[in-house]
Formats: structure tokens, C-alpha cells, sequence
């Protein structure tokens, strides 16, 4: 499985274009969605969900096209919202069942085979009696993935799934996801938590205002900030004018000031340490350096893949 994004734009009623001749490909494995909140992430799913249609532009799976093949390519989808409300009046279990019937699992015992092997897979066994509106917020999450799964999909869209999970429970979905993903699988992650991203996606883009402004591996992405990440030590009367200045990673109080991470093209001062970037990092100097006034400093750099697509 394969997807091709060709040449897609959406246009809003009003004239807002929440994606600009977007193009890019998506191959087997678990892929990140980056950006942050109106980069014309969720649009984008939508589309590849079937729940909209784009305004120009089309999309591939294999050589099915979203135009014209809406049926076959609904087949091989599972698909997790950010907004996955619908299901209080069910008890787990019948949630479950319900989406499995949805996703062509026919018969009885058929089905309630898949169910409960499936409960057990994301931890929800002890609870299938449980009424799915009682559910803690992570193990709605898990319920949610395990009915976008259940079918055996070739495709599974997730927007922003742990979006308001404490770390054990995202720790958890994390890793349920990295357990689907097969050689004949795509599993994209959409969300703004860079920390999932780096945590499970070998390859990821990045959107701003509806357009691709990276293309890579995790990998590249934090070598665009190696040199670019400082450690030092800042008094509390000189913390405001800092913080005006750079964008401002971490902050831990220190005696009379703070010891704080800063994203800068140089530093500041001669007690600024530099250190290692991590993903996190290099999202903000990205966002903050590389796709403003900067960017065109940047752009006969030879930067990593379709950096400026």
C-alpha cells in the first residue's frame, strides 16, 4: 500500500484556503502529520477519510483515486477522530461489535471472536460490560483505535489521539500503534505533540498554513537545529527581555533566576552552553527561524529532502 498526494487544495466558502497544492508521498509504516493547530492537518485527513472533498487535486491509494474508487478505498480504511464522542449509549463490547459489523465482520461468533481478541489487545477486557460513557479518558482512546482496527485495514488515520492522556496512557497508545504497523500497512499519526511523532514515525511531514514545508525522517528534522539550542543560566531581572527575544524551550528556577533552554541562530552571551537538539527543539527553530524572515537564508543550503517544497 501506498498513498499519492497530488497537487490538493481546499477552499472554504469565503475564500480561506486551508490547503495549498499539497504533494507528497506516504509509504508502509507508521507516518507523522506535524504541525500546528489550523496547518490544514485535519482538513487533510477529512479528505483521505472521505468526509470531505478537496476543491482540486486528488489522491492515491495504490491506483485507487478518492474521485472515483470512494467505495473500495472506504474499505481498507479505519480512521480515529479527534472528536470520538458517539458511542456512550453502547457498552463496550457492543461498541465494539458495532464497529465490527460496520467493518464486514459477518456472523455472531465471527464476531464476537474479533471483539473479544481485540479487547484484549488494547487492554479492555476487564471492562467489556462497562457502559463505553464511564470510560477513562485513555481507555476511550484505546476503544477508539480498536474499533479504526478491528477490520484489518490497509489504512489507519489517527487525528490527534493523545491529545489530553497522561504519559503512562500515551506511552500505551503509542505502542499499540507501533504493534499494527506491518510492511503492508500505513498508519498516520496527525497531531501538534512532536514527543509522539519522534516516539514512533519514521518518516513525517510538516504543514503551516495548508502548505508542505518538510518532508523527512525525525532524524533530519533536529539536524536542521544542531548548533541551534542553548542552556544558560538567566537572572530574574534579565528573564523579560529574553523571553521577548528568543523563543524559550524550558525554564526550572534556579537561585535569583533560571536555568532555561533558548532556540538562537547564535548565542547571547559567553556563559550560553550549547547542547544536543531533540525533536522538540528543532519544531520550534523550524517554526520560529526557518519559516519566517529567515527562511530565505536557508534556502540555498541544500536543506534535507523537500525542506522547501
Amino acid at each position: 500500500m501506498n498513498i499519492r498526494i497530488e497537487g490538493l487544495n481546499k477552499i472554504y466558502p469565503g475564500g480561506h484556503k486551508a490547503l495549498n497544492d499539497l504533494s507528497f508521498n506516504i509509504e508502509p509504516g507508521m507516518f507523522g502529520l506535524l504541525g500546528p493547530n489550523g496547518a490544514g492537518k485535519t482538513t487533510l485527513m477529512r479528505i483521505m477519510t472521505l468526509l470531505q472533498t478537496a476543491s482540486s487535486g486528488t489522491i492515491y491509494f495504490d491506483n485507487y483515486d478518492i474521485r472515483k474508487d470512494r467505495k473500495v478505498i472506504r474499505s481498507i480504511l479505519g480512521y480515529l477522530p479527534q472528536d470520538f464522542r458517539f458511542f456512550e449509549k453502547f457498552k463496550t463490547w457492543e461498541f465494539l461489535d458495532y464497529g465490527a459489523g460496520l467493518a464486514g465482520i459477518k456472523g455472531i461468533k465471527h464476531r464476537k471472536e474479533a471483539v473479544d481478541a481485540m479487547l484484549h489487545k488494547v487492554g479492555l477486557f476487564e471492562v467489556r460490560d462497562r457502559w463505553a460513557g464511564k470510560l477513562s479518558g485513555g481507555m476511550k482512546r484505546r476503544l477508539g483505535i480498536a474499533q479504526a482496527i478491528i477490520g484489518d485495514p490497509k489504512v489507519i488515520i489517527v487525528d490527534e489521539p493523545t491529545t489530553g492522556l497522561d504519559p503512562e496512557e500515551r506511552i500505551r497508545f503509542r505502542n499499540i500503534l507501533s504493534q499494527i504497523s506491518g510492511d503492508d500497512v500505513i498508519i498516520i499519526l496527525s497531531t501538534h505533540i512532536v514527543g509522539d511523532i519522534s516516539s514512533t514515525c519514521k518518516k513525517l511531514a510538516l504543514l503551516n498554513r495548508g502548505e508542505l514545508k518538510f518532508e523527512g525522517t525525525p532524524d533530519d528534522m533536529v539536524g536542521l537545529a544542531e548548533g541551534k539550542v542553548w542552556e544558560v543560566f538567566i537572572p530574574d531581572e534579565e528573564f523579560k527581555d529574553i523571553k521577548e527575544k528568543y523563543p524559550i524551550i524550558s525554564t526550572i528556577p534556579a537561585n535569583g533566576g533560571w536555568d532555561i533552554q533558548i532556540v538562537a541562530e547564535e548565542p547571547g552571551g559567553s556563559n550560553w552552553k550549547s547542547i544536543p537538539p531533540n525533536i522538540e527543539h528543532a519544531y520550534v527553530y523550524f517554526m520560529d527561524y526557518l519559516l519566517n524572515d529567515k527562511m530565505e537564508m536557508y534556502a540555498n543550503q541544500g536543506a534535507h529532502n523537500e525542506l522547501f517544497a
